[in-house]
């Protein structure tokens, strides 16, 4: 089973994940974040994997820590569950509409760190929440995860719709992008032999 637990500590937050790849689109999210909550849920019942993450931080400050820290250590444990990602598919897309809203996320698992996040939101905020830390939660992960992303905004209007249209097309194209392919027979899916 392609699973992973990190447990992340700092001055600033406590962030606990559990991950199954292989899952049915179970766990539970608490960041102390209610939007980042509401995007994490979608992310879990779109990606299929099974996904715990708490967080603990210092959101009397701001949402900043608890936001980025879970990304390092969701994309920890995405780099940890996917092992030496042999019969991966590796890569995929999406376009992805979310009511007004048309999005493209598109993924290499290639062991390479790069985000280009090509996405404008027409208000600084959602609720509470700085639309600006799902940049920093996305980087935090690529990062960790040694992953290539893009997001391109094709359309959209409402911040809300476009933020949620970003979380269920990086789940949709994960999913995708780390399902097995019974034609590589467990091969690595890179010419080099490794990833």
């Amino acid at each position: 089973m392609r699973k992973a637990e990190i447990n992340r500590k700092t001055a600033e937050t406590s962030v606990k994940v559990s991950l199954n790849l292989d899952g049915e689109g179970r766990g539970e999210i608490s960041t102390g974040v209610g939007f980042f909550d509401h995007m994490m849920q979608l992310f879990l019942s779109h990606s299929r994997y099974d996904l715990t993450l708490k967080v603990k931080g210092d959101t009397h400050v701001d949402f900043h820590h608890s936001v980025e820290d879970a990304g390092i250590a969701l994309g920890q444990a995405f780099k940890q569950a996917l092992g030496d990602k042999g019969g991966i598919y590796r890569y995929a897309d999406i376009v992805l509409p979310m009511d007004e809203t048309l999005m493209l996320c598109a993924a290499d698992i290639s062991g390479r760190a790069y985000l280009n996040y090509d996405v404008v939101t027409y208000t600084d905020k959602v609720g509470g929440f700085d639309c600006e830390l799902v940049k920093e939660f996305l980087l935090a992960f690529v990062r960790n995860a040694e992953i290539t992303l893009h997001f391109k905004m094709f359309a959209g209007e409402n911040s809300h719709h476009i933020l949620e249209a970003v979380f269920k097309a990086l789940a949709r194209t994960l999913r995708k992008a780390t399902d097995i392919d019974e034609r590589l027979k467990g091969a690595i899916p890179s010419s080099k032999g490794a990833l």
